[in-house]
């Protein structure tokens, strides 16, 4: 029975992370359609079709899919920013991040003026942040191991987000009928949390002693499971400053990882939409999905690898991704490359170090912390990778005009 409920557990940690990331990932791989006037219409349109050339040089849209991945990680940040310093209402949480991700998918199916879109697309990142934040503070609660389960399913939802609205409109299906097939994510949310999750409760915590000197317990607080500490010595996070005081010993985790994002992410929406290979089988539309699919495979494979393969020396993976970075950089520029094929190799790898370096940081702090510190921990760590999305996208727009005005080389 008790391995039995460890899997269960394991389980569903897999499938929140997946339903969590869902939602965000698709709204990056439908922002070519998204920025379309025709993305209401029930037919679906190539990204050739509905293109607007802002130079006659180069084939570029007119407005980057920057703009989408801002409207999809900025609202996600302000809520990483305060949410690990209010009290966790976890089950209120989850059910409000379902009724965000149905919001998010109605919204953009249906919508009629861009703003509609952009506010489906906000939604979606209001309930991925809460998400992130609110289930990996829950973790902490639980084995270590759920970490690991918990980023093979944000992996997993890279890999099954892309693919399904990539696959869905291939087969003929509209963008806007093909989010509203997506409605059962949101389900399946909720039955994780409330149907598949064991419930696991707070320690019992230490708040005076009798006049025998033995402890006395927190009647708010409740048991955890057998093999767990019944009592917590380590002092709570309950005040605003002792929480403020904590940032600095965590900037050791947070570095790293925001880096590597902000490396990844002005690769994937300011550089792979003008990385272009005119002789290749697919059109410049399909490039671009399939570089993200790939990209996602190998998020995928890196966050559901750090049981087998531990990194403790994060920023390695900072100076790989820098180099992946100046390497794609160079390719939308001056389109070096001779094969499509060695572009897909350095989309996959820039795919395994931004998954390895998401995974191994949450697994360092699980093992390097304990009790409510690791539980804030979690928390506020991911805010790193959300400042450097977000930043990656602020530069990103400029960098796709610039790039654009650019002629093709010879």
């Amino acid at each position: 029975m008790e391995s039995g409920e460890k899997v269960r557990n394991l389980i569903a940690f897999w499938l929140l992370g997946l339903c969590n990331n869902y939602a965000y990932v698709v709204m990056l791989s439908a922002a070519h359609d998204i920025l379309s006037s025709d993305f209401s219409n029930s037919t679906t349109l190539t990204v050739n079709e509905i293109r607007e050339i802002s130079n006659s040089t180069r084939d570029c849209n007119k407005m980057s899919t920057a703009a989408i991945l801002l409207a999809d990680i900025a609202p996600s940040f302000l809520v990483k920013v305060f949410a690990p310093f209010i009290l966790t209402f976890t089950r209120c949480r989850v059910v409000v991040m379902s009724l965000l991700t149905t919001a998010s998918f109605l919204l953009v199916s249906f919508s009629t003026e861009l703003w509609m879109a952009f506010l489906g697309v906000v939604c979606a990142a209001i309930s991925g942040g809460l998400g992130e934040v609110t289930l990996l503070q829950y973790s902490a609660r639980y084995n270590k191991n759920v970490v690991s389960t918990w980023a093979s399913g944000t992996g997993g939802s890279g890999i099954f987000g892309a693919l399904s609205y990539a696959g869905l409109t291939l087969v003929g299906f509209s963008p806007r009928h093909t989010l509203l097939l997506m409605l059962v994510v949101p389900f399946i949310l909720i039955v994780s949390f409330f149907f598949v999750l064991e419930r696991k409760r707070r320690p019992l915590r230490i708040v005076s002693v009798n006049s025998d000197g033995e402890p006395l317990l927190d009647e708010e607080e409740e048991v955890r499971e057998p093999k767990e500490d019944y009592l917590s010595t380590e002092p709570e996070l309950y005040t605003f400053k002792e929480k403020i005081n904590m940032i600095p010993t965590l900037l050791k985790y947070m570095i790293p990882v925001g880096l590597v994002y902000l490396f990844e992410y002005t690769i994937n929406q300011g550089m792979l939409e003008l990385v272009y290979f005119p002789d290749a089988w697919l059109d410049h539309s399909s490039q671009y999905r399939w570089f993200l699919v790939t990209y996602q495979l190998g998020v995928f494979i890196a966050r559901s690898s750090v049981n087998l393969i531990h990194i403790q020396r994060i920023w390695i993976l900072t100076i790989f991704q820098f180099v992946n970075l100046i390497l794609l950089s160079y390719e939308a520029v001056f389109l070096y490359l001779p094969s499509i094929w060695i572009a897909f190799i350095i989309v996959f790898w820039e795919g395994l170090i931004g998954g390895a370096a998401y995974v191994n940081t949450f697994y360092k702090i699980s093992h390097e912390l304990s009790g409510p510190r690791r539980e804030f921990a979690m928390g506020a760590t991911s805010l790193a990778d959300c400042i450097g999305i977000l930043t990656a996208a602020a530069v990103s727009m400029p960098i796709h005009t610039l790039l654009c005005s650019l002629p093709v080389p010879e």
